[in-house]
Order: C-alpha cells, then sequence, then structure tokens
C-alpha cells in the first residue's frame, strides 16, 4: 500500500487552502498513492474571535472540493478535519461545531466520518490558551473504515493522548490509525513523536499522522513532522519542519507479524482496583 501525508500551512483563506491541497493532491495521485492524507483543520485555520461561518456537510466548500479531488485523483483521500454544523450538534448548540475527519473513496463518495472525541483545552506555555471546546462538541463515538488494506481506526490530533481510544481500535481490527493534527510547536518538540510511537508499539499497528506546520493566522506555530510509524515503533518518514508531501509504501503483512511476535492484544485482563 502507497500512502502520501500532505503536510501544509493553511490559512484564514478558504479559497486559496482548497486550490493549494488540490495542487498538492493532484502530484501525490501522479505518484500513485493508494491512500492521500491531509491533516487536521485543512481548508481553513480560522482567524481568532474572527465571526465564524457555518457549513453542513453537504454545503461546506471543502467537502465538496475533496470529493471531486477523491474523484479525479482515483485514490482514497483523508481530510483530516473540517468544522461541520451538524444537525445533532446543531440541537446541543447553534454556535457549535464538530471537529469532522472524513474519508472519500476514490469515487468521491464518503466512506466513514469521525467527530472529535478529545477536545483541545489546555495553556500549553506558548502564550497562548486554547479551548477548542468553546467552539466544538466532542463526539462520542469510535470509528473504524473497512478500505482495501484493512480496516483503518480514525482519530484527530489531541487523541493521542487517549491511548484507550488506540486499543479499542486496535481490539476490533484496525491495522492502520490515522491522526491527522495541527500540534503546536511545544507540544510538537516535547510529545509528537513518541506519542505516536507509543501508540504505534502498544497496538502493533500503522500509524499515519499527516501535520500543520509552520505560522497561522493570530500567532500559532504548528510543529510538522508528518509521519508514517510501524507497528514496531520504527519511524518510516519524517516530512520535517516544512511544507510539502511524503510518500511512502508499507506491508500491511507487518501488522501479523509483529502482533505474532508481542500479542499484547490478546493479553489484556480485566481487574479490580484499591487504595491503601
Amino acid at each position: 500500500m502507497r500512502i502520501t501525508l500532505l503536510q501544509i500551512n493553511s490559512s484564514a483563506d478558504m479559497a486559496a487552502n482548497i486550490t493549494m491541497v488540490k495542487s498538492l493532491v493532484q502530484k501525490a495521485a501522479e505518484q500513485r498513492a493508494d491512500l492521500i492524507a491531509l491533516p487536521e483543520n485543512t481548508f481553513l485555520m480560522q482567524e481568532p474571535d474572527k465571526k465564524r461561518t457555518f457549513y453542513s456537510q453537504e454545503n461546506h466548500p471543502g467537502v465538496r472540493a475533496a470529493a471531486e479531488m477523491a474523484k479525479a485523483s482515483g485514490c482514497w483521500l483523508l481530510v483530516g478535519s473540517v468544522d461541520i454544523q451538524d444537525p445533532e450538534v446543531r440541537k446541543q448548540n447553534p454556535e457549535k461545531t464538530a471537529n469532522r475527519s472524513l474519508l472519500f473513496n476514490p469515487e468521491g463518495t464518503i466512506a466513514a466520518h469521525y467527530d472529535k472525541i478529545h477536545l483541545f483545552d489546555v495553556q500549553v506555555g506558548d502564550g497562548q490558551t486554547y479551548r477548542e471546546s468553546a467552539l466544538v462538541t466532542p463526539g462520542d463515538r469510535a470509528v473504524l473504515a473497512t478500505t482495501p488494506w484493512g480496516q483503518i481506526g480514525l482519530t484527530i490530533c489531541y487523541d493521542v493522548r487517549f491511548p484507550q481510544l488506540y486499543r479499542t481500535l486496535a481490539k476490533n481490527g484496525a491495522s492502520m490509525i490515522t491522526v491527522p493534527a495541527a500540534f503546536t510547536q511545544v507540544t510538537g518538540e516535547a510529545h509528537w513523536h513518541v506519542l505516536l510511537r507509543a501508540r504505534a508499539i502498544e497496538n502493533g499497528c500503522f500509524i499515519i499522522a499527516p501535520a500543520q506546520c509552520g505560522t497561522h493566522p493570530g500567532g500559532r506555530k504548528t510543529f510538522g513532522h508528518a509521519l508514517v510509524v510501524d507497528p514496531w515503533g520504527k519511524i518510516l518518514t519524517d516530512a520535517g519542519s516544512e511544507e510539502g508531501m511524503v510518500t511512502i509504501d508499507i506491508d500491511l503483512d507487518d501488522v501479523k507479524k509483529t502482533r505474532s511476535r508481542l500479542p499484547s492484544l490478546s493479553h489484556d485482563r480485566n481487574f479490580k482496583f484499591s487504595v491503601y
């Protein structure tokens, strides 16, 4: 299976972002990628405090463009995430959206979608305070997508700090798990590589993590370093800190081989808990 990860610097100009992504997807298709993976906030990095424009999944310009890109390229296409005003989310709060990852098949049809469960409400020491929950309603469902190469678990960015989600996906059949991200520079330097390697090692699966990089509206800085990690925890490719793409061939038989060597997925046990 051939995977291309895009590492981009999305701006607050959705039309410009769509044009940029379309060009990169076309180049990835020319490299005969089977799966092209885009990062979190693919088509828009919102300017802080700017009035938001709300889109349903059907009328979102980026989603429509992505469907066309997938069909034109003949590839599977992961749109790391877009803000979607889902009807159920709107019922809860009309001013909030779902942070939704979308997987398109080569026909341009959405094969699976996942709403980010764990929201980034932190103060990491980079001069900014992040309160994703002020804008986003969290999802409540883990998602597996069936593809010709096996099942792919869908996650987004901050989810990577919650290993129980990845364990659940792996135990239910995921041989690959996607982690599209817009990791901050501070947390990325400290934790990005080790967290992704840990999720791969714990679950004996491939981790596919496209990333945002550079400086965005409002001064937010993202870490880059889009990665593919194999089931043994080896980093197969690292996109560094600049915009671009990386393409790599992976062998899904490595999942079986690794899990037979270290069958920890079958060794989980229930246990009691005591405090003394």
